[in-house]
């Protein structure tokens, strides 16, 4: 089973402290020990950059995103195709905002079910389940 890993995980990894930290960074070791197949896409590094940098974090954005990608190297590209699968996710569900609707249509786009996430938008979409974090 692969997984996509989404923004939320290495942010809250690398942010303060939070309810969502260690389930989070329990992820990320799994799949840095080769106990969980991940990937992510490049709407997940832009959402990286673009988070640490609108805050004045520049430091943070390179060694989040080196770190996440050393971790996670499957970075799925997003192409016209993804776009426009994201144009009929937003137009057809309720509850899930554009930048989450390019993540549906990359995983759907490439057969991946299972998403690491805490965002319930996911929820909504048919054809993506969560993946439970311990």
């Amino acid at each position: 089973m692969r997984v996509f890993l989404d923004s939320n995980i290495p942010m809250y990894v690398a942010g303060a402290e939070h309810a969502n930290r260690e389930p989070a960074r329990r992820v990320l070791m799994q799949v840095r020990r080769g106990e969980l197949d991940a990937c992510s896409s490049t709407e997940v590094l832009q959402e990286i950059l673009y988070r640490y940098t609108s805050i004045g974090r520049r430091d943070l954005a390179r060694e989040v995103y080196d770190l996440f990608v050393e971790i996670c190297p499957v970075v799925l590209s997003v192409t016209l195709a993804e776009t426009d699968r994201a144009r009929d996710i937003v137009c057809q569900t309720t509850g899930i905002s554009a930048r989450d609707a390019i993540h549906a249509a990359v995983m759907l786009n490439h057969d991946v079910e299972w998403i690491a996430t805490f965002d319930k938008g996911f929820d909504q979409v048919s054809g993506i389940r969560r993946f439970k974090m311990r």
